[in-house]
């Protein structure tokens, strides 16, 4: 956890289920926005929990997938095209 973070406490509301606190607060799990503590209590809670499991799961993958998205490159060739597109609607517009 980076030293400017403030972890939100971990306790969960009033009327809120475990399952529900748990998945309020996936990202900052997968974020490792979490004092270890509360990353404690998160694994201790997805280990004997199905659904929470699942759905942290979906989210670890989404996360990768939007991560590997954004650090493709368009060809090359790709680029040149847009940036030729761009050009000619600068100096027709």
């Amino acid at each position: 956890m980076s030293a400017d973070v403030t972890p939100i406490p971990h306790e969960p509301a009033e009327g809120e289920s475990d399952c529900e606190h748990a998945l309020g607060h996936l990202y900052e799990y997968l974020d490792s926005e979490m004092t270890e503590d509360d990353e404690h209590r998160m694994r201790a809670h997805v280990a004997h929990c199905s659904p929470c499991l699942a759905e942290l799961s979906v989210e670890e993958l989404v996360k990768k997938l939007v991560k590997r998205s954004c650090a493709e490159q368009a060809p090359a060739t790709l680029r040149l095209r847009i940036r030729e597109q761009i050009t000619v609607m600068r100096v027709s517009g």
